[in-house]
């Protein structure tokens, strides 16, 4: 029986995850939390094969999670389950240490597949993904400047070139105004860019989003 643990903040997502699962003989949902601190503190008290873990959550969404993941001797599978799109976030989920990224209207057509691929220790792409992985690996691929922003000033250049308000952004990402405004500073600097106007332009030349 694979045992999976949901972490998403949507009580309606965690239950239709849930009831996708419930129909696979082979899958037992045997917990779900709502925040990363949920998800850390279930991490030492629950035994599971698979995390679903959203990477939009309060008290730390999936990056930071998977980065906190990295100090501990842990003998489970994460797949990304997120709204945004795979083209630019699936390779930062990987290198992050997920073992399959899936955008959230793959779901439940795919979801069961992917944690029956990575409970046998493999990786969960989809074919596009993996034609990318392909050009990287054999160095065809230029690293586009965005490439260099860490996973939270890319996620705050999604969401701002997304049209969401920086009071908006904060409220998605339980972060003070303050905080995403040092990240939008960091954006424009490490991109060359002046103003949000900028940003967005960018966002959508580079497809960043569509």
């Amino acid at each position: 029986m694979i045992r999976v643990f949901i972490a998403d903040d949507h009580p309606l997502t965690r239950k239709g995850i849930k009831q996708t699962l419930d129909d696979a003989r082979d899958i037992l949902v045997c917990g779900e939390a709502g925040s990363g601190r949920e998800v850390m503190k279930a991490v030492m008290q629950i035994d599971f094969d698979v995390l679903v873990l959203d990477v939009v959550m309060p008290y730390g969404g999936g990056f930071e999670v998977l980065d906190q993941l990295k100090s501990y001797s842990l003998d489970f599978y994460t797949i990304v389950l997120s709204m945004y799109p795979e083209e630019q976030y699936a390779l930062r989920a990987l290198k992050a240490g997920a073992s399959g990224y899936l955008t959230k209207d793959k779901v439940p057509e795919e979801l069961i597949v992917a944690i029956r691929k990575v409970v046998t220790g493999g990786k969960f792409i989809t074919s596009s993904l993996a034609e990318r992985l392909a050009f990287e690996i054999s160095g065809e691929k230029s690293e586009d400047p965005h490439e260099i922003l860490s996973n939270r000033e890319f996620q705050v250049m999604y969401l701002i070139a997304s049209g969401r308000t920086l009071t908006e952004i904060a409220n998605e990402l339980s972060l003070s105004i303050k905080t995403i405004s040092t990240y939008r500073t960091r954006i424009l600097k490490k991109l060359g860019l002046r103003n949000t106007t900028e940003i967005i332009r960018y966002a959508f030349k580079n497809k960043i989003v569509e």
